[in-house]
C-alpha cells in the first residue's frame, strides 16, 4: 500500500464536501510531477486530504478505489484521475507549522517542492501525522 498527500482548496472542495458525497473523482491535476505521482496510485492506496488557502492543515483521510485513468472530462489523455472514497476526518487538524517544526518532515515533498499538489507520503510520515493529529 502506498501513501499520498492530495492538496485542496476548501472552497473549491473540502473535504467537509468527501464526506457528504462519500466519494468523488480527484480531478483537476494539469503539473506534470503531480500527474506521475497519480499515475502511480493504485486501488486500495490511502490519501490524506490537505486543505490550502489559509488553513494549510491535513483534515482527513481517504482510500483511492480505482487505479489512474484519463479524465473522462478532458481531451488530453494525458491528464489522469483517480476515484476516492472518504475514510475518517482527523481527531483535530495537523498544521503546516507543525510539519515545519517536526524534523520527521525535513525531506517530505510537502516542504520541499509547496506547489506541488499530490505528494508522496512515506509510511512513517503517515504515522507521524496520525500520531500529530491524537494531540
Amino acid at each position: 500500500m502506498n501513501y499520498f498527500l492530495l492538496k485542496t482548496e476548501p472552497s473549491t472542495y473540502s473535504f467537509s464536501d468527501l464526506q457528504r458525497e462519500k466519494t468523488t473523482v480527484w480531478s483537476g491535476v494539469a503539473n506534470a510531477a503531480a500527474l506521475i505521482h497519480i499515475r502511480s496510485m493504485q486501488k486500495g492506496d490511502m490519501a490524506m486530504i490537505y486543505h490550502t488557502g489559509t488553513e494549510r492543515a491535513c483534515i482527513g483521510t481517504a482510500q483511492i478505489t480505482s487505479n489512474a485513468y484519463p479524465d473522462p472530462e478532458e481531451s488530453n489523455e494525458k491528464l489522469v484521475v483517480v476515484d476516492l472514497k472518504v475514510k475518517k476526518p482527523l481527531k483535530r487538524p495537523v498544521k503546516l507549522d507543525e510539519f515545519k517544526a517536526d524534523k520527521t518532515f525535513a525531506k517530505w515533498d510537502l516542504l520541499r517542492i509547496s506547489r506541488l499538489s499530490v505528494v508522496p507520503t512515506h509510511e512513517k510520515l503517515w504515522h507521524r501525522i496520525l500520531e500529530l493529529s491524537d494531540k
